[in-house]
């Protein structure tokens, strides 16, 4: 682990989140696991460390104006390090001055809460599961008393692609130490638990200006568009509440036909091939169907890499995110 002259305290590290914890992962980067680098005065990285190399979790914590220079000191201490779902403009950073090729890992989007309604062919879905809920009297509510939600995360976990262990790092755990500002929505049908969805906070200026959906679970006796009814319930209350916008997250190996010059080429194939026959270890078309139908705009989000072979990156990513 590399040396700093200062380690943060956790009131200060939560300081530097709520000023410029504006990316999407920025606060699942509190799990627990990761270590930080600390730079007094500027902000940190957080990464995880396996294999003898660093793998970095979202763009630095930081003043865009600092982004350079917090970098560039990470990079001069300790293992190689690679970069993971960074935005764009990071990316080209680390290309730029430090040498760093991109690949494309997937696609993020952001819903403009003010201008957003459900009217559109496209947005059909979530009107016809939203009435297929209300037909069902399913319930929604946010509360923070409900004990349930671990059992019920249990089981949804046996549907999964990867059943017996936990995705981390590229998705945080359902359950977090700090958990302050986070917003829990569960789904009820009648007195039993059958969805939730639970929101993390996205802090710029020391106020939160956005929401993520981290976690959602859901029964499998009913999972018929769980997930777009919480959406809608919360998305209302966020929007009367003075919330502009809403990430939507990450959605995985889904990549643009957009070739940038800090891209590197095959890595970017290898990830087309995994988005297309790759759905049996981890549901990439589905989670891009369902965030498609919100109609939010799209951004790129990278990984980024020394070589523009990373295939050890991509190994060691892997290993981190607990794939095998």
């Amino acid at each position: 682990m590399p040396e700093a002259t200062h380690r943060f305290s956790f009131e200060e590290r939560m300081s530097y989140l709520k000023e410029y914890g504006s990316h999407s992962m920025s606060f699942s980067a509190l799990q627990p696991g990761m270590q930080y680098f600390d730079m007094p005065g500027k902000g940190y990285i957080a990464y995880e460390q396996k294999w003898g190399r660093r793998g970095v979790l979202s763009d630095p914590v930081c003043h865009v104006k600092d982004q350079k220079t917090l970098i560039e000191k990470f990079l001069q201490k300790g293992p190689p390090a690679g970069f993971a779902q960074v935005s764009e403009p990071v990316a080209k950073l680390l290309y730029d001055e430090f040498g760093f090729y991109a690949t494309q890992f997937g696609i993020e989007s952001i819903i403009d809460l003010k201008n957003w309604d459900l009217k559109g062919k496209k947005k059909q879905i979530l009107r016809t599961s939203l009435n297929h809920s209300i037909k069902n009297n399913i319930s929604i509510h946010e509360k923070y008393d409900e004990k349930r939600y671990n059992r019920l995360s249990l089981e949804w976990r046996k549907t999964r692609k990867v059943k017996h262990r936990e995705i981390k790092f590229l998705i945080r755990p359902i359950n977090m130490n700090y958990e302050e500002g986070t917003r829990k929505f569960f789904a009820y049908q009648g007195d039993e638990l059958i969805g939730l969805i639970f929101f993390d906070p996205v802090y710029s200026n020391g106020k939160i200006i956005s929401y993520v959906p981290n976690i959602s679970r859901f029964s499998r006796a009913f999972k018929q568009g769980i997930f777009y009814t919480i959406m809608i319930h919360a998305m209302d209350i966020f929007k009367q509440e003075g919330i502009k916008q809403i990430h939507l997250g990450l959605s995985a190996f889904a990549v643009s036909d957009t070739n940038s010059y800090y891209e590197a080429g095959i890595p970017k194939k290898l990830v087309r091939f995994l988005y297309e026959y790759g759905n049996s270890i981890y549901s990439f078309k589905g989670i891009r169907f369902t965030k498609s139908r919100f109609r939010g705009t799209e951004y790129r989000t990278f990984c980024s890499h020394r070589g523009k072979l990373p295939f050890r990156e991509i190994l060691t990513l892997f290993k981190i995110s607990n794939f095998f």
